[in-house]
């Protein structure tokens, strides 16, 4: 059975200082054939058999966050979060080239995201599937089998 998860951001106290990215804003020119492209290397260094289609306009959709995560000024890696509610943001997707994997951005990303949305006054993250990797993040939490349109943490329960 497939369990779903998210991180309560009240029990992080992450810094979005740890890594090198930028939150763009509306209007800011996102670098979409680069976020892509390494869509693409993501794909093919995990070897992925059927992929989530990616589409242009999503990284310029309005309800959408784009970061991008940078090493050494070169755009490396990019999440997509959307923006359900002043409550609650989705984590849509993650991407990273993987041609560093010291800077270990699959977790370093989520932790630099709980502290930009904590900031921003969002109370829960939610990051699809519970991957064991993602057990790793203060705040993480499954949902329990009731659990149907939250619009604030006060309707989480895991019961």
């Amino acid at each position: 059975m497939t369990k779903y998860c998210y991180i309560d951001l009240s029990e992080t106290n992450y810094k979005a200082s740890v890594t090198d990215y930028k939150l763009f804003k509306d209007y800011e020119k996102v670098p979409v054939e680069r976020m892509l492209e390494i869509y693409q290397q993501y794909a093919d260094y995990k070897k992925f058999k059927s992929v989530w289609p990616i589409y242009p306009e999503e990284f310029t959709a309005k309800q959408n966050d784009i970061i991008g995560y940078y090493d050494q000024n070169r755009l490396v890696a990019w999440s997509m979060m959307y923006k359900i509610n002043k409550h609650t943001v989705e984590a849509l997707q993650f991407a990273w080239d993987y041609k560093n994997p010291k800077l270990k951005l699959g977790i370093e990303s989520m932790k630099t995201e709980c502290a930009i949305y904590k900031q921003q006054g969002y109370k829960i993250i939610i990051l699809g599937e519970a991957q064991n990797y993602k057990r790793s993040i203060d705040g993480f939490n499954e949902f329990g089998p009731r659990n149907r349109g939250l619009g604030t943490l006060e309707q989480v329960s895991t019961t």
